[in-house]
């Protein structure tokens, strides 16, 4: 039987405030357990929470990026459920009001363009964190992450594969970051989701019964969890067994998923309005007002790459999966005088490689967008040839100084001079007149040997367009 695949996902996005949702504790990563939660966040009797203004332009500025309606009228639930980093015993969510409501995002695959619909984004509340090492079989409890903000990003069951799935959170991703709403630190918890993944035969229409896959904090991990799932759901379908809705969780270090509870209900949560809280009323003026202080956005950025500096969609996209990544590329054009194809070549090509073998990200390039700039420049003035350029880049790499200097100390500099280069020429041709006479006789794949050899006794300086001109002719000849 032939089995289809039907993933939505759940993400978890932390908000980039200062102070958490209903309190003016800190949000900063890294202090001492327990020391950046008050009395709100601990839920002591007689405490009150007040809504922090920031984590709701937060929530707009998503939603005019992702397409989405935000809800003039939105509504605080109390969400119930009994679990230890837990203080108050529910957590405050939103219900049935959100938000940000029916929104959309289009993710680029290797087929083309694919829209990814938003069901919904509502604003909540962070638990605090079980800590289960270092205390000699007991569990602690810290509870500085409680109140922290989050925007929890929930799609339509639209994608079809594990890949469209990492495309669309790696798209939410970009997004968040170019607002300014969310690190995207996925190491810290700042971005996480959760995936829900069922199967049904192809064609059917009804879903099947589908499982949770909790709080996956890396892409790599998204994409192993989901494929494992996919395949232990169709074994135990055609092993005659049935699927139970249920969470589960995924262990990186055996490539599997394992069962942790049974999936809840909305009812079991026992949601009601919270009585503490208001309706939240968000007027026109101030979503008009959000919309005045966008950057722009991914895709527009992609769009104007493209028209602007004639870059394939493939390149675009790579260059705007990030706004660091895209400063830099910007950056680079404008110190390499105006040189936008070689340029992507460059950062998408040797930069990002050199990256990736060095697990470094674009912030941390140890070549600055000015070197890389300058090194083009000079490609493109003819001073060195590109296969110069990667060594001169390779000295970059190792901080050995600025482009000019390092043309000048190892004596890189192009040779343009075409008498030097046809004197070059006439000595290979007389130390080869084998392979000259087979060139003239028809063996034209031997101009590469000739090529060669002059860029091997000239050290790679020569001019590859002078060379090829000047050597058919001598060849010719």
């Amino acid at each position: 039987m032939e089995w289809e695949t039907v993933i939505g996902l759940e993400i978890h996005a932390q908000l980039a405030t200062r102070s958490k949702i209903f309190s003016g504790a800190s949000t900063q990563f890294g202090a001492e357990p327990n020391t950046q939660a008050c009395a709100i966040d601990l839920g002591m009797p007689g405490v009150l929470p007040v809504l922090n203004q920031e984590a709701v332009i937060m929530a707009i500025k998503f939603a005019l990026g992702a397409n989405a309606e935000v809800a003039r009228k939105s509504v605080f639930a109390r969400k119930n459920y009994f679990y230890p980093d837990l203080p108050k015993g529910y957590q405050i969510s939103q219900y049935e009001l959100p938000v940000v409501q029916q929104g959309y995002l289009d993710i680029q695959l290797e087929e083309g363009t694919k829209r990814i619909r938003i069901t919904r984004a509502h604003l909540e509340e962070d638990a605090g964190k079980s800590l289960h090492e270092d205390f000699h079989g007991l569990t602690g409890i810290d509870l500085n992450r409680a109140g922290t903000p989050l925007l929890e990003i929930v799609s339509e069951p639209d994608m079809r594969s594990a890949k469209e799935a990492v495309a669309y959170l790696k798209a939410v991703h970009t997004l968040v970051r170019y607002l300014g709403i969310c690190d995207g630190n996925m190491q810290e918890g700042s971005f996480r989701c959760d995936a829900n993944v069922s199967v049904r035969p192809k064609g059917q229409e009804k879903f099947g019964t589908r499982t949770e896959l909790k709080n996956i904090n890396s892409f790599r991990f998204v994409e192993r969890a989901i494929n494992y799932e996919i395949e232990r759901q169709i074994n135990v379908i055609e092993n005659g067994g049935t699927i139970v809705q249920e969470t589960r969780l995924y262990d990186p270090n055996k490539n599997e998923t394992r069962s942790m509870r049974s999936k809840e209900e909305a009812n079991d949560y026992r949601y009601f309005p919270d009585p503490d809280l208001l309706p939240l009323v968000i007027s026109d003026e101030l979503i008009e007002k959000v919309r005045l202080e966008l950057p722009e956005l991914p895709q527009q950025k992609r769009e104007r790459f493209m028209s602007q500096y004639g870059l394939s969609a493939y390149d675009a996209s790579i260059l705007v999966s990030s706004k660091d990544m895209a400063d830099y590329y910007e950056n680079v054009v404008k110190e390499s005088g105006d040189q936008p194809k070689l340029a992507a070549n460059w950062v998408i090509s040797e930069l990002l490689g050199a990256l990736n073998k060095a697990s470094l990200d674009i912030q941390e390039s140890p070549i600055t967008s000015a070197q890389l700039g300058k090194l083009i420049s000079r490609i493109a003035d003819n001073t060195i040839s590109g296969k110069i350029a990667k060594t001169i880049f390779e000295a970059l790499w190792n901080s050995e100084g600025e482009v000019d200097a390092i043309i000048e100390k190892r004596g890189l500099k192009q040779v343009t001079d075409t008498a030097a280069i046809e004197k070059l020429i006439d000595e290979i041709i007389q130390a080869n007149p084998e392979q000259v006479a087979a060139y003239r006789g028809g063996k034209e794949k031997l101009f590469g040997f000739f090529v060669g050899q002059a860029m091997k006794l000239s050290g790679g300086k020569l001019n590859p367009q002078q060379l090829n001109d000047l050597l058919k002719k001598k060849l010719q000849g």
